[in-house]
């Protein structure tokens, strides 16, 4: 009990600063509004506690065991987030009511997680750092999912209110057009730690 405010304090200062999960909700708060964004914002308030429950019950063993596994994740979850970076980009290029692509689903974004690097240092982070071999490892784990998946949605959910409270002052394609390329270029430079640390390795 004497850790919750610690795993509640930790879990705030992860799910509030810039990641890729984030960038991505406030970019599509912009381009799609709240309404439709709702599926991806559930999915990562839902899909990381998944994450953390799954790390807990022994993926973290698996990967240990077979590191080269856990490196093909990192490598494909970079490629596919500079891909996430391209197409957020290169979204706008129409006007904000004629928006034609579709928003991430849910489980589009639950799936997301297991690329996600961020979401892998804060998994990992908080079960290392927040469990004891001496208490109930499962109750342990289950506390810090839940403490994510309270905090999450309203965390989260800040960035996805603020992109789409900028849709009124971009209304012209080309000041979307920036906006996305920045959002974009947030993206790519969130997994740069990531790309050094796989250069470092080999």
């Amino acid at each position: 009990m004497e850790l919750i405010l610690p795993i509640l304090l930790f879990a705030i200062s992860a799910a509030i600063t810039p990641g890729p999960n984030n960038i991505m909700l406030m970019a599509s708060g912009l381009n799609f509004g709240i309404q439709k964004s709702i599926p991806h914002l559930l999915g990562v308030t839902i899909g990381f506690p998944i994450m953390v429950i799954l790390i807990g019950l022994g993926f973290e063993i698996v990967f240990e065991k077979y590191p080269l596994l856990h490196e093909i994740i990192k490598i494909a979850g970079i490629i596919y987030l500079a891909y996430l970076a391209w197409r957020i980009a290169t979204s706008a290029r129409q006007s904000l009511d004629d928006a034609k692509p579709i928003p991430f689903r849910f489980w589009q974004a639950v799936l997301f997680q297991w690329v996600n690097p961020k979401a892998w240092v804060m998994a990992t982070g908080a079960i290392a750092a927040y469990t004891s071999i001496s208490a109930d490892f499962f109750n342990q784990v289950l506390i810090i999912a839940l403490t994510f998946m309270l905090v999450a949605f309203p965390c989260s959910g800040s960035w996805l209110v603020f992109g789409s409270s900028l849709k009124r002052f971009l209304q012209k394609p080309a000041y979307q057009q920036a906006f996305n390329v920045t959002m974009a270029l947030l993206l790519i430079i969130s997994i740069l730690p990531v790309i050094s640390e796989l250069i470092s390795q080999t």
